[in-house]
């Protein structure tokens, strides 16, 4: 009996800890009462013994519960859903649970995306006994697994004690969404009904970041106006980061004000509003879009925010940009040239900056248009990939979310450009093959919660065999994704890099559109296409109920085995370079 403690006699007496609390609430309400507050409604996962009765907690909390189809996918699609919420939500169980996601959620740590993992541990008590329990190494260690996922978490709540679980379990939240990276939270069995102090509750978590030194601030604005003021020809490169900490809204208000050229990296798309007139299109090193290179490595002054220099996300590190010429905005700091300002958040400094700047001195850039290039045949009706990634800028809408998976389609969408408030999710950095199906799961969950029309989704035909799966839980939930499965006989990345002709890059031609019927998805609940030649790629964009009917639809869109985009071949060579060192 929760809250009283047994006597010799069999007598009960009330455990005064406990008795003390004022509004006492089981442990599994006040975690999943927290994530509502932050903005979680629906939780991702799979059951398992040692995480079933936390699981009863969740109606209580008003949480939904998804249920994915292994853990992998909840990962990935706990991920996607971040991505458009702000925060999410993972339930697995001990050891077997948690590390067939933990691909998915080390993917997580390393894209700066705020995951909440939690699993179902066993109890305190087999655990002090080190009891041979099921899906344990059999050594009596109970503490492998977390150690395991210490690397991929920027907190670690163990709620081995009811005295500390509700303020572990607010510090855990909090750092997951401040950091933006993932969480871990231990919840043994026995611990899941313990009473915490639910009068907590009552005051929301303080999620602001913490206000820049005042002074240290004023001297960094002031610097920074100084060379932006001198700067004849300047560039403003904004990067993933600025997507990740939240600083969209100093950014669009820096970049619309300033009428500087601004451009994205790749793993930037959608962080800037490409309907802007001074937006240039993608910088990507030697893969850039046309004339964006000349334009920005020819900068006097490059404003970068949030930057990841990835090698993906550079076309294989071959920026050619001197520091020396560079401002650098980060979460953690801002860099002047050779200066560095730890602990001056960009937020604070940006918001200053463009409150205080003058008359600029401008230099107009390159304007890209969704515009197939001259190159691209339009003879030939076979579809190219040069040929697709700017049609599909004419296809997307105001408001999409746009997944692309890493191979073609990441390399792909540098050639789109964004109508206004398009979401975009590619995972360029950790770069897990499959990663964007499930994905797609829980962005267009994220989206159906936040009353955003379409989700749409562009992967390979190799990638989306790994997760192919997770389309049967859009299927469970009434989701309405577009999917384009680009079929093109195998891994066409790994081609690029090594073993263009390798059978390992071989995979089994599938009937794709045949899968929404095996998943039991109703006829009325799912529309499917074969799409072969470009003016069938034509039809299909400006076809009305395609684009608006409310239920999956599903694609198989067929390119070129040997086709890929320009970017991606010089990317490869890059990397196979590099792994051949």
């Amino acid at each position: 009996m929760s809250g009283l403690t047994p006597l010799a006699s069999g007598q009960v007496t009330p455990d005064i800890r406990t008795s003390e609390l004022k509004q006492p609430v089981d442990i599994a309400e006040y975690l999943f009462r927290r994530l509502h507050q932050v903005g979680v409604r629906s939780v991702h996962g799979l059951p398992g013994d040692y995480n079933l009765v936390a699981l009863d907690y969740l109606p209580k909390a008003n949480l939904n519960w998804v249920g994915n189809v292994n853990e992998l996918n909840a990962g990935y699609a706990a991920d996607g859903y971040a991505r458009i919420k702000g925060i999410s939500a993972v339930v697995t169980t001990f050891g077997v649970g948690e590390l067939s996601a933990v691909n998915a959620i080390a993917g997580a740590y390393s894209e700066f995306v705020p995951i909440v993992h939690i699993v179902g541990y066993p109890s305190t008590v087999a655990q002090k006994n080190n009891l041979l329990l099921h899906h344990t190494l059999g050594n009596g260690n109970f503490n492998a697994f977390a150690n395991m996922n210490r690397e991929v978490s920027c907190a670690m709540a163990m709620l081995n004690d009811p005295h500390e679980a509700a303020t572990l379990i607010d510090d855990a939240i909090t750092k997951c969404y401040l950091q933006s990276r993932p969480v871990y939270v231990a919840l043994p069995s026995d611990m899941v009904t313990k009473k915490v102090e639910g009068e907590r509750l009552n005051t929301p978590l303080d999620l602001a970041y913490s206000p820049n030194h005042v002074e240290k601030e004023e001297y960094v604005v002031n610097v920074v106006l100084k060379y932006l003021t001198a700067a004849k020809n300047p560039v403003v490169l904004v990067d993933a980061c600025a997507i990740r900490h939240r600083a969209l809204k100093e950014v669009d208000d820096f970049v619309t004000k300033s009428g500087i050229p601004t451009f994205v990296t790749p793993m930037g798309k959608s962080a800037v509003n490409e309907t802007l007139p001074n937006y240039g299109g993608v910088y990507a090193g030697t893969g850039s879009n046309a004339g964006v290179r000349e334009r920005v490595e020819g900068a006097d002054l490059i404003i970068s925010i949030g930057a990841i220099k990835s090698d993906f996300n550079t076309t294989g590190f071959t920026y050619r940009t001197s520091q020396l010429n560079s401002i650098d905005f980060h979460s953690y700091g801002v860099t002047v040239k050779y200066s560095d300002y730890p602990g001056v958040r960009m937020n604070g400094v940006l918001t200053k900056v463009t409150e205080r700047m003058g008359k600029l001195n401008i230099e107009a850039g390159p304007i890209p248009k969704n515009v197939v290039p001259d190159h691209a045949d339009n003879s030939d009706p076979t579809i190219t990939q040069a040929w697709f990634w700017p049609k599909a800028g004419q296809f997307l809408r105001d408001g999409d979310i746009v997944l692309t998976e890493t191979g073609t389609a990441n390399f792909g969408i540098w050639e789109t450009r964004f109508p206004k408030d398009v979401t975009a999710i590619s995972q360029v950095l950790w770069g897990s093959i499959g990663y964007a199906t499930g994905s797609t799961q829980g962005a267009a969950l994220a989206a159906k919660e936040l009353g955003r029309k379409r989700t749409i989704l562009f992967t390979g035909d190799g990638s989306f065999q790994l997760t192919a799966q997770e389309v049967s839980t859009m299927i469970r939930h009434d989701l309405n994704p577009i999917i384009f499965v680009i079929c093109n006989d195998g891994y066409t990345i790994e081609r690029c890099i090594h073993g263009w002709d390798a059978v390992y890059n071989d995979i089994q031609n599938w009937n794709y559109k045949d899968l929404p019927a095996a998943f039991g998805a109703k006829p009325d609940r799912y529309k499917t296409y074969q799409v072969k030649t470009k003016t069938e790629v034509e039809q299909l964009f400006a076809d009305k109920e395609f684009n608006e009917a409310p239920c999956l639809r599903f694609v198989e869109l067929y390119m070129p085995r040997d086709d890929a985009p320009a970017a991606l071949m010089l990317t490869a060579e890059a990397a196979a370079k590099r792994n051949a060192d």
